[in-house]
């Protein structure tokens, strides 16, 4: 037995299809937020021109970045969730479509009668006919069919998340390697400092020139950076397990950054224009929306419930005794009947549903709201870091500057007797502390754009890939 869809309707069929509707319009909710970024001494003065399409090449300009990002959208394993749940989303608008329209089942019967008393018999028949097909005068069908496909639109939304926060934390991930390869380098030079000023305090203890004290202290000064080195060591493997997890194959070592210097000079700056209504296009507020659309639409489905429910059959063919006569046309036969369906009693259920779906459709709008709010404190937060950072980033190379000059002269001085090695050993220790700070600081610099890139929707490419 087949069934296949009926394509070509008749006019009076066509017309009956496309009946009223008990949705409601719909309306885009206004955006619960201010209609400009906020603005003050924590923010930078931007442009009024709208953000322009873009890809995540138009910001993340390092090749090696881009190969990875590349080799993550073809083998990462949450991507092909995502395309897989978006492939099952859109089959299933296909499976609701299909119920607005009839379908024609054919059948060919054969069977044989025989027994010890009796002649044996047989009969044939072959057959069309139309089961159960409903004439959807109220829009049931077609608003659960729009309901799935807004569910559909939703879904495809919620992949361009998953594609736009994966390459963001690819981003995020390599530039904390190369933080991470700079810190590594600065213990390991801390290191070979420590052992020196170890090497030459015990020699002038030996020499009853320094107290064991400065010896002690010396060695504290080396145990921590090779603690540190130990840790950073680690962290640098733990950077290649991630990003070996978020690009879902092994990692050249040639693709990963050893400096940071080399990364926040090929991380673009964002503009966020001047209008907070780009926000309408982040594929997470694109999701709510699809989502308070479905809801919707689901309200009339309910609605729909409260009238009849109008159904045809349809059988036409042909039976015989004889194989050879079953297409003859006294062998024909045809029979079509309609059905009429309503509920006068249901304690209220029916009602219940609609009102069920109202509510559906008011957790859908909150929904929608708080997304659109997130997305906004989100971006003002990222905007309030950006017109900081470069402040920040200052003072910390000037302190960075500065350390460096005091340890230099301190050491001078405690090696011609002029200050203790305690002085010594704080000077080091602040350079130490000012070098770590300085990479933190500049690792932030370039967090916040990735962090920009991610809050603002990123990649308009999402939804057709690359």
């Amino acid at each position: 037995m087949t069934r296949r869809p009926l394509r070509h309707l008749p006019p009076l069929l066509a017309t009956a299809l496309s009946a009223c509707s008990m949705a409601p319009g719909y309306e885009r909710p206004a955006p619960p937020v201010p209609l400009s970024w906020p603005v003050g001494d924590a923010y930078l003065v931007r442009s009024e021109a709208g953000v322009p399409t873009i890809s995540y090449r138009d910001i993340f300009r390092d090749a090696r970045l881009q190969a990875l990002v590349e080799q993550a959208l073809a083998n990462n394993r949450d991507l092909r969730e995502a395309a897989a749940n978006l492939a099952a989303a859109r089959a299933q608008v296909r499976v609701q479509r299909a119920q607005q329209f009839p379908e024609i089942v054919t059948g060919l019967s054969a069977s044989r009668d025989s027994g010890a008393n009796r002649a044996a018999s047989s009969s044939f028949a072959l057959d069309a006919g139309i089961s159960a097909f409903e004439l959807d005068l109220f829009g049931r069908l077609a608003n659960a069919t729009d309901a799935e496909r807004q569910r559909a639109l939703s879904t495809e939304a919620a992949a361009r998340t998953v594609r736009l926060g994966l390459v963001a934390d690819i981003a995020d991930a390599w530039s904390t390697h190369a933080a991470d390869a700079e810190l590594l380098r600065i213990a390991q030079d801390t290191v070979a400092s420590a052992q020196r000023s170890v090497g030459l305090t015990a020699a002038r203890l030996k020499g009853g020139i320094a107290p064991r004290t400065d010896l002690r202290q010396a060695e504290q000064i080396l145990a921590t950076a090779q603690a540190d080195v130990a840790a950073q060591t680690t962290a640098l493997a733990q950077d290649v397990n991630l990003l070996r997890l978020l690009v879902g194959a092994p990692v050249d070592a040639s693709l990963l950054p050893t400096r940071l210097d080399e990364v926040a000079g090929t991380v673009a700056t964002l503009p966020p224009g001047a209008s907070s209504d780009i926000l309408l296009r982040r594929p997470d507020v694109l999701e709510a929306e699809y989502g308070l659309r479905a809801a919707n639409a689901e309200i009339g489905v309910a609605r729909a419930a409260l009238f009849p429910r109008i159904t045809l059959t349809g059988l036409l063919g042909f039976a015989s005794d004889s194989l050879r006569t079953l297409l003859d046309s006294a062998s024909f036969h045809n029979n079509i009947g309609g059905d009429a369906n309503q509920a006068i009693f249901s304690a209220g259920g029916v009602r219940a549903g609609v009102a069920a779906s109202k509510a559906q459709r008011d957790a859908a709008l909150a929904v929608y709201e708080k997304a659109i709010q997130t997305a906004f404190r989100e971006v003002a937060d990222a905007l309030a870091r950006q017109g900081t950072i470069a402040d920040e980033m200052r003072a910390s190379t000037a302190r960075v500057t500065a350390s460096s000059d005091t340890a230099r002269l301190t050491e001078a001085r405690y090696r011609g007797g002029v200050d203790s090695y305690l002085e010594n050993l704080d000077a080091q220790r602040s350079l130490y502390s000012a070098q770590q700070q300085e990479i933190a600081t500049r690792l932030t610099l370039v967090a916040n754009r990735i962090a920009l890139y991610r809050a603002l929707g990123g990649d308009q490419a999402t939804a057709a890939g690359q």
